[in-house]
């Protein structure tokens, strides 16, 4: 079957099926139903010089990388992607095409990383930046400038879950003529379409669900735009250099096939392990938009969906009395959840973020961020609730 939106019929495929067939064909000389991997660094030159099929070198195209860019973009609803290998990779590649002299308005609480960019790379090439609060698009039109180039929002964001209205923000840009970027790692293609909701481009970690098995390091930028007008992050990623290799590009396919139903599990068990949290009295708040009193609630209910059932994602974060010590310790009393950096992975994990980010982390001090993997909840809440009880 070959790949594309839509079966040859016309019929509109669901987005498990895509997540199966998008990027893949049964190969033609072996019949081979899993996609092949290419390691070769260098491919043969015709006769005449050309290279008439496709592929020179493995640093500007690969046939594994070509697979893996065309799924991500099917499952975006993309024209145009562009593998990293990393998402930082993948982040810069978008903050940078704005090109020197001008200016980026970023979400404020948005990835330790990107954050990390903005203040150490960015001025270095002569881009400045603006934090502000992306869920208030008054306060995105008064951080503008006549300079500005591109928006930038996270949503739900790391580690507080904000969540930023896409359509709004992609219509202050149009009308100031610059580009709208969404960071959309945490919803997954599997809870939320940015392109569809009018930004340029979306970014991902590949790192986190789309491989999720905490076994790869990656990145993507899918483009709305044609590959003529993706021209800025191409050229990033073929002469910066910052590709994936075959075998990443390999196992970031093997994993598409069933991001649908890891992301509906950790979805529904954060859910419950979300409601599970705000009934606690160790526990002073509870950042998960899936809850009625999150501020967000109502804008993520319609923004993140799964054939029309609204999906939250598998990140929580939630504050304990006591500050830095006494999230550590309540960390280090669990028993299922891992003590590590990271999401999307089938295994939970736990973390204080504030130490693992370090001076100028924007999280409270009280904070731990949860990742929430395929396990049964009630195991999960019950290593939670030996943790807080001790």
């Amino acid at each position: 079957m070959s790949s594309g939106a839509h079966g040859d019929d016309g019929h509109a495929l669901k987005l498990e099926t895509r997540a199966v067939h998008a990027g893949r064909a049964v190969d033609t000389a072996t019949g081979a139903v899993t996609p092949p991997l290419h390691l070769s660094t260098t491919f043969e030159r015709d006769a005449d010089g050309r290279w008439s099929r496709g592929y020179d070198y493995a640093r500007s195209s690969n046939p594994t990388r070509r697979l893996l860019e065309t799924a991500l973009a099917d499952l975006e609803g993309g024209s145009s992607c562009a593998a990293f290998a990393s998402g930082s990779a993948a982040t810069l590649a978008v903050l940078q095409s704005v090109g020197a002299g001008c200016h980026i308005v970023v979400t404020e609480d948005c990835y330790y990383g990107t954050l990390q960019q903005l203040r150490d790379l960015l001025p270095a090439l002569g881009i400045e930046a603006t934090m502000t609060d992306t869920t208030n698009p008054d306060a995105v039109r008064s951080a503008l400038r006549d300079n500005t180039r591109l928006i930038w929002v996270e949503t739900p964001s790391n580690p507080l879950l904000r969540i930023t209205d896409i359509s709004a923000m992609a219509d202050i840009a149009r009308a100031r003529g610059c580009k709208l970027a969404c960071d959309n790692t945490f919803a997954t293609p599997v809870f939320q379409h940015p392109l569809e909701l009018g930004a340029d481009y979306c970014i991902h970690s590949t790192t986190k669900y789309i491989s999720g098995h905490s076994d790869v390091v990656g990145g993507a930028v899918i483009g709305a735009c044609e590959e003529d007008q993706f021209e800025a992050v191409r050229r990033w990623q073929v002469k910066g250099g910052a590709v994936p290799s075959p075998f990443d590009c390999w196992l970031l396919l093997r994993s598409l096939n069933t991001l649908p139903l890891r992301v509906r599990q950790q979805s529904a068990n954060a859910l419950q392990i979300a409601r599970f949290l705000g009934q606690q009295p160790g526990v002073e708040a509870v950042h998960y938009p899936g809850l009625p009193g999150h501020p967000g609630h109502a804008l993520a209910s319609r923004q993140m969906q799964l054939d029309g059932q609204p999906g939250f994602g598998s990140v929580v974060s939630f504050e304990v009395p006591g500050g830095a010590a006494q999230a550590l310790a309540t960390a280090a009393r669990t028993r299922l959840f891992i003590r590590a950096t990271s999401l999307g992975g089938v295994e939970s994990l736990i973390e204080h973020r504030a130490s693992s980010e370090g001076p100028g982390s924007r999280a409270p001090d009280g904070l731990l961020r949860l990742a929430v993997g395929i396990e049964n909840p009630i195991d999960l809440i019950a290593d939670l609730q030996q943790a807080l009880d001790r």
